[in-house]
């Protein structure tokens, strides 16, 4: 019996059906059946989310959070994705809250680097989490380094993401933008660290190897519901 899987989301819609049928079709591919694990999802208010977020109330911010984990919980949630990079820089807070386990986006993300060989990465996010250090310093306790964009380009991935992205609206011109800015720094890898970030930006469009945060947490997810 697989564990069921709690999914907090909402941060933003698009990721989380992106969640969804990667969960789905990635078990489909391990077991050509149609068993699928139970999910149950929580799905946070976007707008009151993303203004704790960029307010500074930390305590605001985690207790946000924690209605979401806790209605999970109640749902009957064995372990738990927050579907979203961000919520990862309180990740530690929110675990040791929690009755039941989470499973980090950034844990994974980076243990996936280190295992391909990758030592220096460029990190693609929000400004909220290429501005945090979340990233960086789990990637340099595994030996890797992290990169952020200038202070330009920050704004102008922030701008494609939260007003075309989280919409679900894809322009190639936004496309180009982003392969512009990652031909701009000598990386092994590229971070996909916005859960947005896959629906515009795939591996076929560029050489360096990209870090797709939402395939490898789900990935992760149904390594641990299936064990």
């Amino acid at each position: 019996m697989a564990k069921r899987i709690g999914i907090l989301g909402g941060i933003s819609a698009q990721s989380t059906l992106a969640y969804y049928d990667h969960l789905i079709e990635g078990y489909y591919a391990r077991r050509h059946d149609d068993h699928y694990p139970e999910m149950v999802i929580f799905s946070l208010n976007f707008r009151r989310f993303t203004d704790l977020e960029n307010s500074g109330n930390r305590a605001g911010y985690v207790e946000e959070i924690m209605k979401g984990v806790s209605s999970l919980e109640a749902a009957g949630a064995e372990f738990i994705l927050m579907a979203a990079n961000s919520p990862h820089a309180v990740f530690s807070e929110i675990q040791k809250r929690a009755t039941v386990p989470l499973l980090s986006i950034v844990q994974v993300t980076a243990e996936e680097a280190r295992r391909m060989g990758l030592m220096k990465l460029l990190l693609l996010g929000i400004k909220f989490t290429m501005q945090s250090t979340f990233y960086q310093d789990t990637c340099r306790e595994l030996g890797m380094e992290v990169l952020v964009p200038s202070a330009e380009e920050q704004d102008q991935i922030d701008n494609i993401i939260f007003d075309e992205l989280a919409r679900g609206i894809i322009r190639d011109q936004s496309r180009s933008a982003l392969l512009h800015i990652m031909a701009g720094y000598a990386v092994d890898g590229v971070i996909l660290g916005c859960t947005e970030l896959p629906l515009i930006l795939e591996q076929v469009y560029c050489s360096v190897h990209l870090l797709d945060t939402v395939a490898l947490h789900t990935e992760a997810a149904l390594d641990v519901a299936l064990s």
